[in-house]
């Protein structure tokens, strides 16, 4: 597969839903450079979603702009792509099916777009389910499923909306280090936003904290780890520490905030990266 990443561009982004509803967040800017890696945590509610939507070219900003390298962001493209908390599969289709349904509408010959199909599944080690129909998979297995059928459009930025939140630790450990480990070895950008605070550190380049209301970007830190990144690593528990006070400190900023925003993810996981 041929993937590259791309510049993200967004300048003083803000986003009301109608002329008389809150602004959702206000004056956003944020500068990412070909291939990074970003993560967005933050409360409910200060935006974060919101900001992907836009990103993804879902939703239109009330104010300012997100380009993509020299492209205006105003539509949906299949060179960025967004993945769900839910898969958002097909049920009566195979797994083969369900990855290669954009090609199909994309008007793709039969024999190319079974080669590219080929080429996604094994990325996500899931090669041997080709045959399979989706409703046999695991849910760990199904957000591969969702994932490859992302991977098979070949895009610039893989959007990621808290997909790994609704599976076990161990499968959402897995699919943390393999997003990362795909994504570096191939080159393209990725964006996602999450409550996890292990999760950022696991996965990001970047950790860009939003709180407010309207939100804004309240802090950022570079996630400088090696590759691969272990939970029980004395640096990333050190790193996971620093983007833990980051946080409380927004937080603090937010009279809207609660600490249950971040649940249980405050508390170190005990399992390990490579579950």
């Amino acid at each position: 597969m041929s993937i590259r990443g791309v510049r993200i561009k967004i300048q003083a982004l803000s986003h009301r839903y109608t002329p008389k509803s809150p602004v959702t967040f206000d004056k956003v800017n944020l500068d990412a450079k070909q291939g990074e890696i970003i993560a967005i945590i933050g409360r409910s509610g200060c935006g974060k979603s919101t900001l992907l939507h836009i990103l993804a070219g879902l939703l239109r900003p009330t104010d300012g702009t997100v380009y993509l390298d020299d492209t205006l962001v105003t539509a949906p493209s299949p060179q960025w792509v967004m993945m769900f908390q839910a898969p958002h599969l097909f049920p009566w289709m195979k797994v083969s099916q369900n990855v290669g349904i954009g090609l199909h509408f994309a008007g793709w010959h039969e024999a190319k777009m079974s080669d590219r199909v080929a080429d996604a599944l094994s990325l996500v080690d899931l090669q041997d389910y080709a045959d399979n129909n989706v409703q046999d998979l695991s849910g760990g297995q199904q957000q591969r499923v969702a994932l490859a059928r992302s991977l098979v459009m070949e895009p610039e930025l893989l959007l990621l909306d808290e997909p790994f939140s609704a599976l076990d630790a161990f499968t959402r450990a897995s699919l943390q280090h393999d997003v990362r480990s795909i994504a570096k070895r191939l080159g393209f950008n990725v964006v996602i936003v999450t409550h996890d605070i292990d999760e950022a550190v696991l996965m990001a380049d970047r950790a860009l904290i939003m709180a407010g209301s309207p939100g804004k970007i309240y802090d950022e830190l570079e996630v400088n780890l090696p590759d691969p990144r272990e939970r029980q690593d004395p640096a990333v528990q050190a790193m996971r520490a620093r983007l833990m006070t980051a946080f409380q400190n927004a937080a603090n900023e937010d009279p809207n905030a609660s600490s249950k925003d971040v649940g249980d993810e405050s508390k170190p996981h005990s399992v390990t990266q490579h579950a």
